[in-house]
This record gives structure tokens, sequence and C-alpha cells, in this order.
């Protein structure tokens, strides 16, 4: 209960003002712009502290470029011990912008990183540059699965990777985005070689297609996290 009050606290505040509108859950990325996935969970003095957040790292960040998109909820953790309740993408301009944040926030916002270790117990970022246009859309009616992958360290990936999402085709999986190279942030590290965003009919279907990669002994694999977003 505590985890669904907060989450609506969450979509209010982010949603907000110059939010973008709660009802689109489709996504447009131009080639250059950046991508962000933001991972979260928040504490119970987050509906508290984020107004000062908002006017003051917020709002330096939508000066230097940024641009809120549609904000998900994680309903479900089906692999990996990492379970973060929120799952935000953002968008930027250029790569050039958002690295120009992390390098002014803090003379702009000293208090940048106590205010999010006040709101948030966890908070990771991977960003992205786009290598081409792309444009996709979560649909509520389906299931919808983000699948992060980390390699070990000297193995081919690649032949896995081919593998695994013609597997996944093959059991009805339409793929939404697909990322690699991620950079990260000092303090908020999260660098996944590989993340996939698969969208299925039905949760009978995802099911079964990770049942069976669950039941394997997957050599190829450091770390993986995998979570079903709404």
């Amino acid at each position: 209960m505590k985890q669904t009050k907060l989450m609506m606290v969450v979509v209010v505040l982010f949603l907000s003002g110059t939010m973008v509108n709660a009802q689109s859950q489709t996504l447009t990325f131009k080639k250059g712009e950046v991508l962000d996935i933001l991972l979260f969970n928040g504490k119970p003095e987050m509906g508290k502290l984020f107004p000062k957040y908002k006017e003051t790292a917020f709002a330096f960040a939508v000066k230097m470029g940024y641009q809120p998109q549609p904000l998900f909820k994680v309903a479900e953790t089906t692999q990996g011990g990492y379970q973060p309740s929120t799952f935000i993408f953002g968008k930027w301009p250029n790569i050039a912008a958002r690295k120009k944040f992390l390098d002014e926030i803090v003379d702009n916002v000293p208090d940048f990183h106590e205010q999010r270790r006040a709101m948030w117990s966890t908070f990771y970022v991977s960003f992205y540059e786009m290598e081409n246009d792309i444009s996709f859309g979560i649909d509520p009616n389906k299931t919808v699965v983000a699948t992060h992958l980390w390699k070990q360290d000297g193995v081919d990936f690649s032949t896995f990777q081919g593998e695994w999402l013609k597997e996944a085709k093959s059991q009805g999986a339409k793929v939404l985005l697909e990322l690699r190279n991620p950079n990260s942030a000092v303090g908020y590290l999260y660098k996944p070689d590989y993340t996939v965003l698969l969208e299925w009919n039905d949760r009978a279907s995802f099911d079964a297609f990770s049942a069976k990669y669950k039941a394997m002994e997957l050599q190829e694999i450091q770390n993986i996290n995998q979570f079903v977003i709404q």
C-alpha cells in the first residue's frame, strides 16, 4: 500500500505543470538525441521533498534541454536482485547537453546529490545516444518487459543476443527497443551491455519463453535484471 501511494505521488509530481501528458504512451527519439533510463525507489519523505528538487535540479535539467517522457511503474521484477518501483524515460537534445548537465549540476545546485539521497533509496541512470530515429509505444493491454543483460568478460556476446532475440520473436514477442553502448554517471552507475524492450501479447507467452531460459545455464551472462513495466 505504501509503495502504491508513493507511486501515485511520483506520477503527480513528474507529470504536473510542464510535464508530458500522462495519457501519452508513445516515445519518439531522433538520431543524435539522448534517451535516459532512470530506475529508482522512493522514500516516504519524497512527496515532501520533491517540490524543492523540482524547482532546483529539475528546473536546471529542463533549462539544459531535458524533456520528460511518460513514466511507468515496475509491476514486477522477474529476474535479478534489483527491484525498482519506477521506470522513467527521459530525452536530451544531444550527448553534449547530457554531459554538460552532469558537469554543471553541482555548481548550480550544490546539494543536488544530498537531495537525491534524501528522496530515493536507490537511483540508477543509463543514457544512450540514438544512432537512428526511433519511435515506440507502451501498450497497457500488453505485457511489456525490459531486460538488462551484462555479458561475461571475454565472451562473444553477439551470438547469444541473436539467438535469444530470435527465439523471443518466434514465441510472439515484438521488439520495441534495443540499446547498446550505455553511458552512466558516477554515483548512479548502471551500464548493462544490452537492453531490450519486448512486447508480448499476453503474460502466458512471456512466461513460457522466460521459463526456457531460466532453466538454462547461460555461460555468456554475468548478470540480468528484468522488469515488467506498466
